[in-house]
């Protein structure tokens, strides 16, 4: 009889526990489904929250995400690019969690630039999720035909220019360099951290200035005219629209190329006999930098669960999910003391990428998409203007004048 009570006592109680059991609706890009649907599967099966993963395609997401919010029908927790954070903050479409952020005892060890575009008017509205950092890929067994040492890869430009000579000259359609030429994001990608390294700047902090008619900017395009007028990028370089970002280096007869973490694991797994090395993106005498990328996570205003949807982010920047989830299954974490832990440490070329990221910069601006995504915009426009009609002087002059007018609609 005893026994009967406490088994129907039980009963009652796991009942009560699954009618209070409360299921969150998470968005993300559909591109981010390779990572984000393991996650989801590991916190659902440790936690009594729930979270049901809706995977919107990139050119979709924000379109939608801001329809949802003013009828009323918002997720409860989003990831996406951390370029839209901004505008997303200054729409009034996310919830303000300054204080849940600080309170969490790794808050300063989160990526700088991830916060950095999720605050505004002095607010924090999102905390980083995912993390990408731009870095330049070379080819070691190229360096070596080429006579060059493959553990020493450019950490200046001539040291650019005069690695690509030489695996230029090796001739059979091996280029030294590469870069998509038509691909706006691309460039942002891997182009702005060498203006950046070399002290240069294209948009004020604020991102309310353009920048652009500096000597930085004016060098960085002549480096890249200079290898394209020297037949050490290939022609197909000039309408890649983005497809062959990474594929052109895949081939073998690329010699370097910026790009960004995500392509280790690629090169690893899909064509394990290009043997590869990792650097960082150099300026003009020596220093470095990256362009911060990634997705951040926020809580969009009108969530009906934002207290668990903080529990099920504040668990996503745990050192278990970060370890277990992002770095074992080769993604950067977003915290600078995890950078370095034990899955990095059986390739070491997983490090430079998170240390850049960790150290990289990312645009602070509402209208990024105008500026430097469009395939019709400033950035791109100057870029093919600089780099394959030589006219670097008005390319910029140009880009500064149209950047301007741009932002000036804000």
């Amino acid at each position: 009889m005893q026994r009967s009570r406490i088994i129907a006592v039980c009963a009652v109680f796991s009942l009560f526990s699954a009618a209070q059991a409360v299921t969150i609706d998470f968005w993300v890009r559909s591109s981010d489904a390779g990572f984000t649907e393991p996650l989801v599967k590991a916190f659902n099966a440790s936690h009594s929250t729930q979270v049901k993963l809706n995977l919107v395609p990139g050119e979709q997401f924000v379109p939608k995400f801001a329809a949802a919010v003013s009828g009323g029908a918002a997720p409860d927790v989003v990831a996406t690019d951390l370029i839209y954070m901004p505008a997303f903050a200054a729409a009034g479409q996310l919830t303000d969690i300054t204080a849940q952020a600080k309170a969490l005892p790794f808050y300063k060890q989160l990526s700088p630039s991830h916060l950095r575009l999720a605050t505004y008017g002095g607010k924090l509205y999102g905390v980083p999720f995912s993390a990408e950092g731009s870095i330049l890929l070379y080819n070691k067994d190229l360096f070596t035909k080429a006579g060059l040492d493959p553990n020493k890869p450019p950490t200046t430009w001539q040291g650019i220019r005069d690695a690509s000579k030489k695996i230029t000259a090796l001739g059979g359609g091996v280029k030294g360099f590469y870069f998509a030429g038509a691909c706006a994001g691309c460039n942002a990608f891997t182009m702005l951290p060498l203006i950046w390294a070399a002290g240069g700047d294209v948009l004020s902090a604020d991102g309310k200035t353009a920048t652009l008619n500096t000597p930085a900017v004016k060098q960085a395009l002549t480096l890249y005219r200079d290898l394209w007028k020297d037949g050490q990028i290939p022609q197909t370089a000039k309408a890649d629209s983005g497809n062959d970002f990474l594929n052109a280096f895949t081939t073998g007869k690329i010699g370097m190329a910026g790009s960004g973490a995500f392509a280790i694991g690629t090169l690893k797994t899909k064509y394990p006999n290009v043997n590869f090395g990792v650097a960082y993106l150099p300026g003009e005498t020596g220093k470095w930098s990256s362009f911060a990328g990634g997705d951040s996570m926020a809580i969009p205003k009108g969530s009906k669960n934002p207290k668990e949807a903080f529990e099920f982010i504040s668990w996503c920047l745990s050192d278990a999910a970060q370890i277990e989830q992002f770095a074992k299954n080769g993604s950067i974490p977003v915290r600078s003391d995890l950078a370095v832990n034990q899955y990095s440490k059986l390739d070491p070329r997983y490090v430079i990428p998170a240390k850049a990221m960790a150290g990289g910069r990312t645009p602070y601006s509402l209208v990024y998409n105008d500026l430097f995504n469009s395939g019709t915009g400033p950035w791109l426009t100057m870029i093919q203007k600089a780099v394959f009609d030589g006219d670097v002087d008005g390319a910029v002059t140009q880009a500064q004048a149209d950047f301007t007018k741009i932002l000036q609609r804000k």
